[in-house]
């Protein structure tokens, strides 16, 4: 277990974060990648939205009005509520996160370039954001990301070819095939590091995965996200990838009445009740298991990456605990 002991503060250092699956038990490197609990950022490019950039086109119509007459304020106003990220793309893979978030869309007048989205276009391009995530890669050998591409604003068949065909040219070996059952020594043995989940109908493409169940609460209460994460898992879990959002969600109405609030203060409030859900759970093949869990914020959320992968260690902790019990018991008796 590399000397992972999860009563020690100090291993819950982030540093330790960088290469966390390399250092998991070796139990745990055959399990499918879905039976492991991993941390996610939710709209995880949205450290870098651009201020000045047009809404998108499908922001609610309020919205949309007043960016016509004030869109300075709009901007700036809108700004404030849709940066879920501070952390830049390398300081969340460093953290821990294993789960990436990208919305995609086509800013106007931009060319053939595309880029990310929430609420308003990046700075960075979707390119050159996943040539740093190769970089990244190649330092860190024995780590496995699973990212999902979603949204697609504004693309066109043209725009999608186009993507599909950067991340399979870019990728090509790093690639799971979404008929593959992934574990930890599978990836190793073949060199492959990324799960890619491409949320279009596609049959060209057997290295990219279908779009992958997110379950958010809709809701800026946390209580209510708790209590629909709850009732969701008493349904049961999907097979195999799903995310549970941690991420609270406000409306028009709330961005524009509150102008000189924001997501980030409104996340650090609800964090603590989040927080005691997720380390509640446990990882695993179980009905109720959780698998990806994605938070606001991940860099700023005190200790979000190294509870989600502490879960991975309770399962073993509970058979350590019952492999001594019942020493205990067999040197009582004799």
């Amino acid at each position: 277990m590399s000397g992972w002991n999860p009563d020690r503060d100090s291993d819950l250092d982030p540093g330790w974060n960088v290469d966390w699956m390399s250092r998991l038990p070796p139990r745990l490197h055959d399990v499918p990648l879905w039976e492991l609990a991993i941390p996610g950022s939710h709209d995880s490019m949205s450290f870098c939205l651009d201020a000045s950039s047009p809404l998108l086109p499908s922001q609610p119509c309020i919205l949309t009005l007043c960016d016509r007459v004030l869109p300075r304020c709009t901007r700036t106003c809108v700004f404030r509520w849709a940066t879920t990220q501070q952390s830049v793309l390398s300081q969340q893979c460093d953290l821990g996160v294993r789960f990436l978030d990208l919305r995609v869309a086509k800013k106007p007048k931009a060319g053939g370039d595309l880029y990310f989205a929430h609420g308003l276009y990046t700075k960075l391009r979707v390119k050159e954001t996943l040539q740093e995530l190769s970089c990244w890669l190649d330092l860190h050998p024995s780590e496995v990301f699973i990212i999902a591409f979603s949204h697609f604003e504004s693309l066109t068949d043209e725009d999608h070819t186009h993507l599909m065909n950067l991340i399979t040219s870019l990728f090509t070996h790093k690639l799971v095939y979404s008929k593959e059952i992934p574990t930890l020594r599978s990836c190793w043995v073949r060199g492959q590091q990324l799960v890619v989940s491409y949320d279009r109908e596609q049959e060209q493409h057997p290295e990219l995965w279908p779009g992958i169940p997110y379950w958010y609460a809709d809701s800026p209460d946390p209580l209510e996200v708790v209590s629909y994460l709850e009732e969701r898992q008493r349904e049961g879990r999907p097979a195999g990838f799903y995310v549970c959002g941690l991420n609270l969600t406000e409306d028009a109405a709330c961005v524009l009445l509150h102008p000189l609030d924001d997501l980030r203060k409104m996340t650090v409030k609800a964090a603590a009740p989040l927080l005691r859900w997720a380390a509640a759970q446990r990882a695993g093949p179980g009905a109720a298991a959780v698998n990806i869990i994605c938070c606001d914020f991940v860099g700023l959320i005190a200790d979000f990456c190294s509870r989600v992968i502490a879960l991975n260690y309770k399962p073993l902790l509970a058979v350590t605990m019952a492999t001594l019990l019942h020493t205990q018991g067999a040197l009582t008796i004799s």
